[in-house]
C-alpha cells in the first residue's frame, strides 16, 4: 500500500512533528558550535523551525534556507519575519547559491528524503567553504521516535503488509554507522554522530492521533489511505497500546540522530557554477 509522502499544509507538519523538532534543533545547533556571523543554509527548511532555531541561537549573518515544497516555503516566509533569512525553492542535490558561499550547510529531518544521499552530500561540498560544516539529523525510526514507532508497530499487527511502509524499514540511513559512512564517503573529516533525546507529551490521544489523519508525511499518508473501519481499527489498536497517565496525557520519547563532517572543498573534479 506504499504511497508518495505528502509535504504540503505547514500547520498540520507542525502540529504532527514541527513542535517536537524543535527541541532537538536547539541541542543540534548549539552542538555545531558554529562562530557568529557565520551563514547558514538551512536544507529542506520545512516550516521554518530550524531557521528560528538557528536565527535565535547562533548570530548567524544570514540563513538561506530552502525548500522543493512550495507551500512549506510559503509557511516558512510567514513564519519567520527576521531579515537575516531568505526563503527559496531549492533541494540538497540542486542548491541555488554560487560555490563555497556557505559557512554551515544543516538539515533537520531531510536526510533520509533525499532521493541519492551521496550526490547531495557532494552538491553541499560545493557551497560549503573549506574548512565549513556539513550536518544534519534524522529521527531514529526503527526504535527511539516512540510517536511513530508506536504507529507502525499498531498498523503492522492489524496488517503485516504496512511494513513496506514502516520508514524503521524505508529509511535504514537514520541510525549511527549508515550516517557516519555516508559522510565518510562523501569526503568529509572529523565526522562524528550523537543522539539527541527530547520528551514528547501529548495532552491526550485526541492530540497524539489527530496528526495520522491529516495525510502529511509517511505514517499519516498511510493512515488516511486507509478505508474507514480499517482506520478505526488502527486508533484503536494504537490507542490501547499507549502509556496513559491519570489525566489522560501520555508521554512518550524522541531519539534523533545527529551527524556532523567538516569539509576540505568540493571533491576532486566536482563541476563548479560561478554564475549560480
Amino acid at each position: 500500500m506504499s504511497g508518495t509522502d505528502a509535504w504540503t499544509d505547514g500547520e498540520d507538519y507542525e502540529a504532527y512533528i514541527g513542535r517536537w523538532s524543535r527541541p532537538v534543533g536547539q541541542v543540534f545547533v548549539t552542538w555545531l558550535q558554529a562562530a557568529p556571523g557565520a551563514t547558514w543554509l538551512d536544507v529542506g527548511c520545512g516550516t521554518g523551525a530550524l531557521t528560528a532555531t538557528i536565527l535565535e541561537m547562533a548570530a548567524p549573518a544570514r540563513v538561506i534556507a530552502i525548500d522543493p515544497s512550495e507551500a512549506f516555503v510559503g509557511h516558512a516566509r510567514g513564519a519567520v519575519s527576521d531579515p537575516r533569512a531568505r526563503f527559496a525553492l531549492g533541494s540538497a542535490d540542486d542548491v541555488p547559491v554560487p560555490d563555497a558561499a556557505i559557512d554551515v550547510a544543516a538539515s533537520g529531518l531531510v536526510l533520509n528524503f533525499v532521493p541519492n544521499l551521496a550526490v547531495a552530500l557532494t552538491e553541499l561540498r560545493r557551497v560549503v567553504v573549506p574548512g565549513g560544516t556539513i550536518a544534519g539529523y534524522v529521527w531514529d525510526y526503527a526504535a527511539g521516535m516512540e510517536l511513530i514507532r508506536r504507529f507502525w508497530d499498531a498498523a503492522i499487527a492489524l496488517d503485516p503488509a504496512a511494513a513496506l511502509d514502516d520508514e524503521g524499514a524505508r529509511f535504514p540511513i537514520c541510525a549511527p554507522d549508515p550516517l557516519r559512512a555516508a559522510f565518510v564517503e562523501a569526503g568529509l573529516r572529523d565526522v562524528d554522530v550523537r543522539p539527541i533525546d527530547v520528551p514528547t507529551t501529548f495532552r491526550d490521544f485526541d492530540d497524539l492521533w489527530a496528526p495520522f489523519v491529516s495525510g502529511v508525511g509517511p505514517a499519516p499518508g498511510y493512515a488516511v489511505r486507509l478505508e474507514a473501519s480499517r482506520r478505526e481499527a488502527l486508533r484503536e489498536r494504537l490507542r490501547t497500546t499507549l502509556p496513559t497517565e491519570a489525566d489522560g496525557s501520555i508521554r512518550l520519547g524522541a531519539r534523533a540522530w545527529a551527524v556532523r563532517g567538516t569539509t576540505d572543498g568540493p571533491a576532486p573534479g566536482l563541476r563548479t557554477d560561478p554564475r549560480r
